[in-house]
């Protein structure tokens, strides 16, 4: 494996702390922004927006630039965007610098998938994957946690310029070791209007609901897992980043297991994953008030999410095979629609005063859709024939959706 793969994965460790650190630094930041909990919730919502539209529009923009510089370019805006939510002056600033650094991350989700299955054989293209996605599953166990730490401990801004530092250190890898790539050319260059046919394609736009509601079911309970734990469970403040650890070690298996049992069983690991999410939110509802179930709920919380993922990858390259660069970025989207609509949903809930076990209700609820939405995607499945194969290589090896959206499991 290419060690400027390794670097990409170092990259997106940064992004992925970014991204999801918010969770576990509600509290400090609401207090010093003089807003409330749902509104400072809403900066996880900024985030996701700017991912929701992002990935389309920037893999779009970038599809026929050179690669390594629209990487180098888009990591330094994106570490611009760390240095301006660490010195923000006001929650305006600090939500803009959210949704300008999610744009950045966005784009270098699309690009960086690009490059690092550019620089392996086809027949690795699934482990390239995997070492990027595996800095977004390091990120949620070891980033993330210790964002929140350090945000009790020395201040929200300062895991802000922690993010800030490490996307340095990605910046500095990806100059010195990723190789320039030059943009394909004659047959194989992207054409746009032809990736964007997919869209035609119900089963497409059904894939993208059953993605979203998966999403937003597990990001509606998990933006405010902190006051949870600490207003209805009763645990210290101390807790949450131990917890918040807890959620990314269940994220970490439930995505190599998900992505080992996915290929074989495509709509079984969506069905069971999506409905393990609504078991485990609603018992979560019923228990918030005993910390151990709350606890060890958490854990289990963030196996199921990460173990229906590679599922709902693979689903959405088996629906868009036409269009392989337009597919990973509109699954990118679909997560971060659910993970904008969770957070609003659950915001609303809080300020409705049903309190915290009603947001697990709420993501109870929209993971229920989901199961609906498989369902029908099930049906047009066996109505319109079996998957397709998305890519063949020149050894004669085939590549199926399955196991290429594997790879991308946390997406």
């Amino acid at each position: 494996m290419p060690i400027a793969v390794y670097v990409l994965g170092l990259s997106v460790f940064a992004l992925g702390t970014s991204e999801f650190m918010l969770s576990g630094l509600l509290q400090p930041v609401a207090r010093d922004m003089g807003v409330t909990i749902p509104t400072a919730g809403l900066l996880i919502s900024a985030f996701a927006i700017g991912m929701v539209v992002g990935a389309p529009l920037l893999a779009a923009a970038t599809l026929r630039l050179p690669r390594r510089t629209t990487l180098i370019a888009l990591l330094a805006v994106f570490g611009l965007g760390q240095v301006a939510g660490a010195v923000a002056p006001s929650y305006g600033v600090l939500f803009a610098s959210r949704v300008v650094s999610a744009l950045a991350c966005a784009g270098f989700w699309a690009v960086g998938a690009a490059v690092a299955v550019s620089l392996v054989p086809v027949n690795a293209r699934a482990r390239a994957m995997a070492v990027m996605v595996g800095g977004l599953s390091v990120a949620n166990v070891v980033g993330v946690p210790a964002g929140a730490f350090l945000g009790q401990n020395a201040g929200w801004r300062a895991a802000f310029w922690a993010v800030a530092g490490l996307s340095v250190l990605g910046l500095i890898g990806v100059i010195a070791l990723v190789p320039r790539t030059e943009v394909p050319t004659g047959d194989d260059r992207p054409r746009l209007r032809g990736e964007l046919s997919i869209y035609r394609d119900r089963q497409v736009w059904l894939a993208l609901v059953t993605t979203a509601l998966s999403g937003g079911a597990v990001f509606c309970l998990f933006s405010y897992l902190g006051p949870l734990l600490t207003d209805v469970a009763g645990l210290d403040e101390g807790w949450v980043p131990t917890v918040l650890a807890l959620f990314g070690v269940g994220a970490l298996i439930g995505t190599a297991v998900g992505g080992r049992i996915a290929d074989a069983h495509l709509f079984g690991t969506m069905y069971g994953g999506i409905t393990a999410s609504t078991v485990v939110l609603s018992v979560l509802a019923l228990t918030a008030h005993s910390p151990v179930a709350a606890v060890g709920l958490a854990l289990l919380l963030g196996f199921t999410a990460f173990f229906t993922a590679p599922a709902l990858n693979a689903r959405m390259f088996n629906v868009a095979n036409a269009a392989p660069t337009l597919a990973g970025a509109t699954t990118t989207s679909a997560f971060n629609i659910g993970n904008t609509v969770g957070p609003w949903l659950g915001g609303l809930v809080i300020d409705a005063g049903w309190g915290y076990p009603a947001v697990a209700w709420t993501g109870a609820a929209l993971a229920g859709a989901g199961i609906v939405t498989t369902a029908l995607a099930a049906r047009l499945h066996r109505a319109e024939g079996a998957s397709r194969v998305i890519a063949t290589g020149h050894t004669g090896q085939a590549t199926t959706p399955a196991r290429e959206a594997t790879s991308g499991a946390s997406r």
